[in-house]
C-alpha cells in the first residue's frame, strides 16, 4: 500500500527538491503545500497541491488529514544581514508552524515526522562536534540566541511528542545545504546562492562579506534528500532520532568563492569587505552517527553542485 507523504514548503528550496525526488515513485503519493506562489508547470497529476497557511490551526488540520509521513520544510528564512539586524524574524512564525504541525501529527496519528533543525546552536570546540556535545541551552549574548532557541524548542517538542504515542520523529541538524532551486534574490539568498548569483552577473570582480577566513560545511541538497528517503525506510526501534547532517568537511569562504569562480570559467577579482556582517567561525561536525546508523555518506562534491546550477 502506498504511503502518503506531506511536503510542507514544497515550493521552497529544499521542499522543491524533495518533491522532484519523491514524485513518480511507486511507493508514495504526494501532497504538497504551497502558500504564496506556485508555478503552473509544477502542477501535475501525480501531486495533490494544497494551499495553506501553516500558522493557522484549520489549515494545518486540513493538510495533515490522511497522511503517513510529514516532511516539514516550511519555514521563514533569510540571510545573515537580517539575522543580525532583525533577529526576531526567525522566531514567531516558525515556532507557530512547528508547534501546530507537531501537535496535529500526533493527534492524526501520523507515522513519521522529519523536521529540519540546524547547527547554529553549536560552539566551535576545536574538534568535530557530536550531537551530544550540545547541552540544551544557548547563551543569551549570542547573535543567534533567538533563532537558535526556536530550533532547540522544536527539537525538544519532537522528543516530547515521541513519548506520547507511536509517531516517529527525526530531527536533522543540517549544515549549509546547497544546490538547485535555492533563492536567487540577493536580499534574501543564503551565502552560497548569493555568491553564485554575484559570479553569474559579475564582469570584473565580486565582493565578498568578511575577510574570507570563516569556514563552512557545505552539503548538496541531493545528498540530503537521499538521506531522508533512507531514514523513512530504515528508522526502526526508536521514536526519536537526532542527527548531525553535514559533509563532515570544512572549506574557507575564500576557497569556496575561488572554486565558484573557477567553475564559472570567468576571470574575476575577489574583493573582501570586512565592514559587512560575517560570523568568524570554523565549526566542524561529527557525522559518525548518521553514517553508522544509516550507511549514508555524502557523494556529491562542490564541483558537481556547481556544474548543475551554473
Amino acid at each position: 500500500m502506498k504511503k502518503k507523504i506531506l511536503i510542507c514548503g514544497a515550493t521552497g528550496f529544499i521542499g522543491r527538491n524533495l518533491l522532484e525526488h519523491f514524485v513518480g515513485k511507486d511507493e508514495y503519493d504526494i501532497r504538497a503545500v504551497w502558500h504564496n506562489t506556485i508555478n503552473d508547470d509544477w502542477v501535475k497529476d501525480e501531486v495533490e497541491w494544497v494551499r495553506a497557511d501553516l500558522t493557522k490551526k484549520d489549515d494545518v488540520k486540513k493538510v495533515m488529514d490522511g497522511v503517513d509521513i510529514v516532511l516539514n520544510y516550511a519555514a521563514f528564512t533569510t540571510n545573515i544581514k537580517d539575522g543580525m539586524e532583525k533577529p526576531y524574524l526567525f522566531v514567531t512564525d516558525n515556532v507557530i508552524m512547528n508547534s501546530l504541525i507537531l501537535r496535529y501529527a500526533y493527534e492524526f496519528g501520523v507515522e513519521h515526522v522529519i523536521l529540519p533543525s540546524c547547527t547554529v546552536m553549536y560552539e566551535d570546540f576545536g574538534k568535530p562536534i557530536k550531537e551530544t556535545d550540545f547541552k540544551g541551552f544557548i547563551d543569551d549574548d549570542k547573535m543567534y540566541f533567538g533563532g537558535g532557541s526556536t530550533k532547540v524548542y522544536s527539537e525538544d517538542m519532537c522528543k516530547f511528542y515521541s513519548k506520547l504515542g507511536e509517531t516517529k520523529y527525526t530531527v536533522l541538524r543540517q549544515t549549509n545545504i546547497i544546490g538547485k532551486h535555492d533563492k536567487t534574490d540577493l536580499d534574501k539568498a543564503h551565502f552560497f546562492s548569493s555568491i553564485v548569483q554575484k559570479v553569474k552577473s559579475a564582469k570584473n570582480y565580486i565582493e565578498v562579506w568578511g575577510d574570507g577566513t570563516e569556514e563552512k560545511d557545505l552539503l548538496s541538497v541531493n545528498d540530503l534528500v537521499n538521506l531522508i528517503e533512507i531514514i523513512i525506510k530504515k528508522q526502526r526501534n526508536t521514536n526519536f532520532e537526532l542527527l548531525n547532517v553535514a559533509s563532515g568537511k570544512n572549506m574557507s569562504i575564500s576557497d569556496i568563492v575561488k572554486e565558484i569562480v573557477k567553475v564559472s570559467g570567468k576571470k574575476l577579482d575577489i574583493k573582501y569587505d570586512i565592514s559587512k556582517p560575517s560570523r568568524n567561525i570554523k565549526t566542524k561536525f561529527d557525522i559518525s552517527r548518521v553514517k553508522n546508523k544509516y550507511s549514508w555518506k555524502p557523494k556529491n562534491k562542490l564541483e558537481d553542485v556547481l556544474n548543475e546550477i551554473l
